[in-house]
């Protein structure tokens, strides 16, 4: 009865799992919590309790797990844990299969486990799941003529204090032949390797409609006053009647949206070119490295470019009804970054930036 059980859960999870799966694949919003592609492993300690008739006294546990996400929501896992218990009652006498008695006094149990996990809210920094599977108890020593197959059934969260560490707890029911016994867990969970590779949809904007005869763009040279900072500004002509203004030393710190006070004095002294084309329109389009997620990167490119909007309309730069800004996060880089772990390369700081495209209004 347990094992069909155990087949049937796992049938509905690895149903739930692949429809869900389908859905997210054509989705961008994948969140620094999704492991999905993703190894998991780490140490556990735990409470063992054991059914009463096996006469041993419920003792602490502890262990290793390892496991592997195939998608966001399904995984599985192998587990070793090993329980140090004694016999409770010695003087008891009995005749029941499988219960320790004098002149016993230690009992040592070995067991190992391969499960599947299903996580309800995996893009979620608290993810509650389920989970079941197959496997056997060695006991030292054995009052039975075989070791015992087991299987289990469990339920559990996982909290993640960082986008790769989490604090797990789980309790579960094993079913030992004519024995129930159960046990709770903590773990520390430590998430590695490469995060699963979504495909970037990009949705093409219509495009304003210009005059198809180009005209000229004149490029317009600001003095420098101040050797401090270089200011290195390129004018594209990329369509008629549009000039891009790419300001190339407005760059960001890792992981912030905050100005730097260089920052600051090159938006000063460059913001003359805006002033001098007041028919302009300015979009503001925020970038990031590549390092992170898809969605994580969205949110920080959104939130470069309104921190230089807010700034620009408190300073009395420009007039707000000529702003906009757009997040393009990691996608259109400024240079290709072959390692997005290296935080701090030069082509990953390269990227951590903030573009004017400017229309004009002819």
């Amino acid at each position: 009865m347990g094992i069909m059980v155990v087949v049937a859960l796992l049938s509905v999870i690895t149903s739930v799992s692949a429809s869900e799966n389908m859905r997210l694949t054509s989705s961008l919003d994948k969140s620094p919590y999704d492991q999905s592609g993703r190894f998991e492993v780490g140490p556990f300690v735990g409470y063992h309790y054991f059914e009463d008739k096996q006469n041993l006294e419920d003792s602490f546990s502890y262990g290793g797990r390892l496991g592997y996400n195939f998608t966001s929501h399904l995984g599985a896992e192998i587990t070793l844990g090993v329980v140090n218990a004694h016999v409770d009652d010695k003087s008891l006498v009995g005749l029941v299969k499988g219960q320790y008695r004098s002149p016993t006094d230690s009992v040592d149990v070995k067991y190992y486990q391969l499960d599947a996990i299903y996580q309800f809210s995996p893009s979620k920094r608290l993810s509650p799941f389920v989970t079941a599977g197959i496997g056997r108890s060695l006991y030292s020593p054995n009052v039975l003529s075989n070791d015992t197959n087991t299987i289990n059934l469990g339920v559990g969260a996982k909290y993640w204090v960082k986008r790769d560490i989490a604090v797990r707890v789980d309790v579960r029911a094993f079913e030992e032949k004519s024995f129930r016994n159960y046990c709770g867990t903590v773990e520390l969970v430590y998430a590695f390797g490469s995060r699963a590779k979504r495909e970037n949809i990009v949705v093409a904007e219509p495009e304003p409609s210009f005059d198809p005869k180009p005209e000229p763009v004149e490029v317009i040279v600001v003095s420098e006053e101040s050797p401090m900072v270089e200011e290195r500004v390129r004018t594209v002509a990329a369509k008629p009647g549009i000039i891009v203004l790419v300001f190339e030393d407005i760059h960001f710190n890792f992981d912030k949206s905050t100005l730097t006070n260089a920052a600051k004095i090159i938006l000063k002294r460059s913001i003359k070119i805006l002033k001098d084309n007041p028919e302009a329109q300015v979009r503001i389009s925020g970038y990031t490295s590549a390092s992170g997620s898809e969605e994580y990167n969205q949110r920080l490119s959104e939130r470069r470019a309104a921190s230089v909007e807010k700034y620009l309309i408190e300073e009395g730069l420009i007039s707000p009804d000529r702003l906009s800004t757009v997040g393009y996060g990691e996608s259109n880089p400024a240079e290709y970054e072959a390692s997005p772990k290296q935080l701090y390369s030069k082509a990953a700081m390269s990227n951590m930036r903030v573009l004017f495209e400017t229309y004009l209004n002819n």
